[in-house]
Formats: structure tokens, sequence, C-alpha cells
């Protein structure tokens, strides 16, 4: 007897409820073709430009992808027994059928994890496989996906259009050439690959990476850094040279959310002692904080989006973080005040219509204390998607029940992927697109919203609100009053403006 193709169940992750489910149904078709708005990525660029092929599976889906490969280490693997190749030159697996077999050996593992739902789309939807990874299973599927990542059909820029992605965002070092976005542009992708300004590298003196990066900044730039003063007009012109390159946002992954500003002079001696000497975690911290503010108030004048994602402790595991580098040693979350955090920051700057925030959490109890009541207030605020370790069904489940009563669905950003995995990019729209038609089925059955309101609140979810939240500050003015006239800003005494 053949054996049934693998196949996934239309209604999947839509609620269980048949009333909701039926209304979910409809919801869910109203947007599951709407183009794809992916404006938080780490996808190279330097691949788009040279339209390359993804190699083999392992590479395409394990070796990138740290929420895979973290789950088969803690269930006993090495990351070099993964294909993670170790900085010092140790020995690690180079046969990627092995790996390949290795993870759907294991696939139970990911039984009721995103990663389950994105592999399964990514495999069944986009490559049309009809066997269920397993030991037994592994090689067949490695070959026939093999097979079609060997034809051009199947190289990234093909991919874009089989995905539907309308815009996608990379992020970028601030000492970037941004050459492989020009060249982009030339090719005209200009409106379809976009640069966004991640500054992290520049901002903590207390790093050991920290000179080398704004001595690359300034020769990226072709002007000398010898002070605070020089640093701040070094980033303000790197910022805008992201923004003649087609950027919509800067990009802050800081360990809190603390935004206080410095003095003049405080800013300087930081600057001055980072310059010559080593600088503790505290003063660090102080100095990332001060260069948030200064960041927000650039946003201002340059009109870059600005995006904030605190509280999450990187490279947990030193001994990880030491064989493998950075994004490999176990990032954990932590906890985040954002209301006194943001205070200063938003003081300044929060009721200025010139101004836009994305606040984005890997601590879900501060969503109906803290985000939402923010949004809910600040017209310059918009709350981004659950991401990172909160892109589950349930995780995004619970962030519209949490915020939505007090920031409604308007005070929020649509959904953001923040992938590193291009394949996995339609199957994370699409699960984020299936649980809000669930949470807009259950207003629709109790009678709290209509059917149409519904309809047309799925479609800003999933393709209108991500790109008003990003869109150019010329694009974005119609939403602005033409008389409304900016506030005064205030600023500290002695605050380095």
């Amino acid at each position: 007897m053949a054996k049934t193709p693998w196949k996934l169940h239309p209604d999947r992750a839509l609620p269980a409820e048949p009333t909701q489910r039926g209304i979910a149904r409809e919801l869910y078709q109203s947007v599951a073709a709407l183009p794809i708005v992916s404006m938080h990525g780490h996808i190279d660029a330097r691949a788009i430009r040279r339209n390359d092929a993804f190699g083999d599976p392992a590479e395409l889906f394990i070796i990138p992808d740290h929420y895979l490969v973290r789950m088969l280490v803690s269930q006993g693997y090495r990351q070099q027994d993964l294909g993670v190749r170790p900085l010092n030159g140790d020995a690690y697996e180079t046969d990627h059928r092995l790996v390949w077999r290795r993870f759907c050996s294991m696939w139970k593992l990911f039984r009721g994890t995103p990663t389950r739902y994105w592999m399964e789309h990514e495999l069944v939807e986009v490559f049309g496989i009809t066997e269920e990874p397993s030991a037994a299973t592994a090689d067949a599927i490695y070959d026939q996906l093999s097979a079609a990542l060997a034809t051009p059909s199947w190289r990234i820029r093909s991919l874009f259009d089989r995905f539907n992605i309308e815009i996608l965002s990379t992020t970028d070092a601030p000492d970037s050439d941004l050459a492989d976005h020009a060249a982009l542009a030339a090719d005209g992708w200009g409106e379809r690959v976009v640069p966004t300004f991640r500054p992290d590298g520049i901002f903590y003196p207390d790093r050991a990476a920290w000179r080398a990066s704004v001595r690359a900044l300034a020769a990226r730039n072709g002007t000398e850094i010898t002070d605070y003063a020089s640093f701040l007009v070094a980033v303000q012109e790197r910022r805008l040279a992201f923004v003649a390159a087609g950027a919509r946002a800067t990009d802050h992954g800081h360990l809190s959310a603390d935004t206080t500003p410095l003095s003049a002079a405080d800013a300087q001696r930081i600057f001055d002692q980072a310059l010559t000497g080593p600088v503790d975690a505290a003063t660090g911290a102080a100095f990332a904080a001060n260069m948030l503010f200064e960041s927000a108030r650039m946003s201002v004048e340059d009109g870059l989006v600005m995006q904030l994602h605190p509280g999450v402790q990187r490279d947990h595991s030193d001994q990880i973080f030491a064989a493998f580098g950075p994004d490999n040693g176990f990032d954990i979350p932590r906890q985040v005040d954002y209301t006194r955090g943001l205070q200063p920051l938003l003081n300044a700057f929060g009721l200025d219509p010139r101004f836009r925030i994305i606040l984005f959490t890997t601590d879900e109890n501060v969503y109906s204390r803290e985000l939402a009541p923010i949004a809910g207030a600040y017209p310059s605020v918009r709350l981004g998607a659950p991401w990172w370790f909160l892109d589950s069904p349930g995780g995004m489940a619970r962030f519209r029940e949490l915020v939505t009563e007090t920031a409604g669905f308007y005070n929020t950003s649509g959904f953001v992927d923040d992938t590193r995995a291009f394949a996995s990019i339609p199957a994370r729209h699409d699960l984020a697109r299936r649980i809000d038609a669930g949470y807009l089925s259950k207003l629709v059955a109790e009678h709290r919203l209509t059917l149409d309101e519904a309809t047309e609140t799925a479609i800003d979810l999933a393709y209108t609100l991500p790109l008003a939240a990003y869109a150019r500050r010329d694009d974005a003015s119609a939403a602005i009053a033409p008389d409304a006239a900016a506030p005064v800003s205030v600023t500290p005494e002695g605050a380095a403006l």
C-alpha cells in the first residue's frame, strides 16, 4: 500500500472552536496572498546582489539557524557536530548530508515549537517535500532538496518573486560601504532591498572592538574622529549616507532601555578614556544610554525610524562564545524597565511629530504593564511584533490579548520576522497572519467587531501597518496634520545636542 503523502492541514494554527475557526478561515484567506513586507532581517545584501544559490540543505536550513541548533545542542549535540565552524580551527563536521541526518533523526524534538511550524511550511509548501523528516527519510529529502537548490529558479532573487516579497530590509554596520545596495539599486532593486543602520558596535566603549569600530567609521567617512563632538558628527554623516542608500530605520540591540543623556563633559570624559584604555561595563552602558538619546535626536533630523529591542543577555555561555563567536553563545532574555528607561527620550522627543520609534521585547510581562500604555499614549511610539523567543503561536496570541485593549491594533507595527533564514520568511509571515485571523475571529464571534471590520484590520496588520511604520518621512508626512507644529524638545541641562 502506498504511503499517504505528507500534507499540512489547511486550518493549522487557526482556533479549534468551530465558530471561530470558520470566521478565522475567511479572514486568513483575505490576507494569505498579500505581499510580504520584511522590514527587519539579517539576510546578506551581498548574497542578493550576486543572486547566490543556497548550497545544500544543511547550509540553508540548519547551520545558520540558531533556534534549530540550540535545540539540538540542548539534547547533547555540539555545534561542530552540526556543521558550525569553531573560530580556533578545531575540527567540525563538513559532511552536510550527515548533519542533515542528525537533524532529521531528532525531528521530534521540535514538536510544539515555532521551528517545527516554519520547517513544515518550508519543506511542504515551498519545496514540495512529501515525506516527514526522520532517520529513514533523511537521505531522500536531502536529495530532493539538493536537486531543487541546484536549479536557477531557486536562487535568491527568483525566490523574492516566489515568496511575494515586496520589500526586505537588511541590517548593516555603520562602516558598511553600502556598495551591494548601490549595485542592487542599479539593477532596479533599490525599492525592494534597503539597508538598516545598526550602530551597537560604536555605542559601547567597553567592548574590545570599540576602538577598531570607531576607526573604521572614520575611515569610511574619510574624516578624523578625535573627540566626542567629531564622533557625533561622524555618526550623523553615516546615517545620512544610509538615508541616501534607501534606509528606512536604525536598529539598536541594547541590554537595557536606559536613555539617560550625559552632559557634554561626561560624554567627552568617557570617550577620551575609551580611546586610551579600558572602560568598565557600567561606564560603557551609561555611554550607550546617552547614544540612544542622541540617536533619537538624529532621527528627528534625518527621519530614520528608530527600532529598539533591549533585554537579551547575549552570548550567555562564555565557552561557546569563545569557541564560535557572537550569536552562538546562547542568548537569554532579561527583565527590562521600559517606563523609567525611556522616560528621558520620550520627554524630549515623544510628542515630536518628526520622531518615530518601534519598541520590541523578549519579556512579555511588560506588554500590558508598560509597553501598551506607552504606545497607547505617545504618538511617536509603535509596538513591534513578538519576536525572537515570542514569535510562536502562543507568544503572538498572548501579544494580541495583552496589548490590544490598551494600545489597540493601530499602535503596533505589524509583523516583523527578524530572520537570517531566507526560506523561513514566508512561513513566519503565514503563521502571524493565521494567529491574527484567530484573534480577530474571536472578536467577531463575540460581536465586538463586524466581519468587515475584522477583514480590514487583518489586511492592515499583515500589510498596511508595516509599510506605514517604516515609511520614509516624505511618504509618512500625509499622516501628520499640515498645521501640526513640532514641540520644543526638553533637553536636560548640559546634554550634548
